[in-house]
């Protein structure tokens, strides 16, 4: 079973890799066995072909690295969101495949993202973290599915604060914006709650 890192390249350079090093060698050490620590800047070559634009390096990896792929990164518009359901989802590691997740995803109906909810918690979307703002704060629920990158950093930073976030807490906010390694916080789009279903 293969593991990926999504890692975001913009101007040529690769963004967050320490926060990625964290989980990958998390992730080889609790899965693999492996206690060898991995520097993906010795790792990872930029291909002369990729310019300033923002671009995807995706990195599948077991013991070894599997592949690496490159691709442009065109954000994807989300405005809606469906909550679905499952209470026994796991997606603690950053797995290539996502059965789970995408059986999930194709429950969204005219949504453009889904709000995944585990036995009555908030946890992720189906491509992103979330954090909830109340005009006074912005807030993370500790009932996340996968430890992303960009949600470690915003924590580290103080952006975001972790709290419970129960399914019936979700109205008590104003907006909720989805982030990720390809979306920074700045660029992440807020949604309007009542555009939940």
């Amino acid at each position: 079973m293969l593991c990926i890192e999504t890692i975001c390249v913009e101007n040529r350079e690769l963004k967050n890799l320490t926060y990625h090093e964290a989980r990958l060698n998390r992730t080889r050490s609790e899965l693999f066995g492996y206690q060898d620590q991995w520097k993906l800047a010795e790792m990872i070559g930029i291909p002369d072909s990729i310019d300033n634009a923002i671009h995807k390096c995706r990195l599948a990896y077991d013991q070894d690295i599997d592949n690496i792929r490159w691709e442009p990164y065109v954000q994807r518009h989300i405005g809606k969101l469906r909550r679905v359901y499952d209470n026994g989802v796991d997606y603690s590691y950053k797995y290539d495949q996502r059965d789970e997740l995408n059986t999930l995803f194709a429950q969204r109906e005219d949504a453009d993202d889904i709000l995944i909810i585990k036995n009555g918690w908030v946890t992720d979307s189906f491509y992103c973290n979330v954090a909830f703002g109340d005009g006074t704060g912005w807030y993370t629920p500790s009932t996340y599915l996968l430890p992303g990158t960009q949600r470690a950093f915003l924590i580290d930073q103080g952006i975001i604060q972790v709290r419970e976030i129960s399914e019936t807490d979700i109205f008590t906010f104003d907006s909720v914006k989805l982030f990720n390694a390809m979306i920074s916080w700045e660029k992440a789009p807020v949604i309007d709650v009542r555009m939940i279903d």
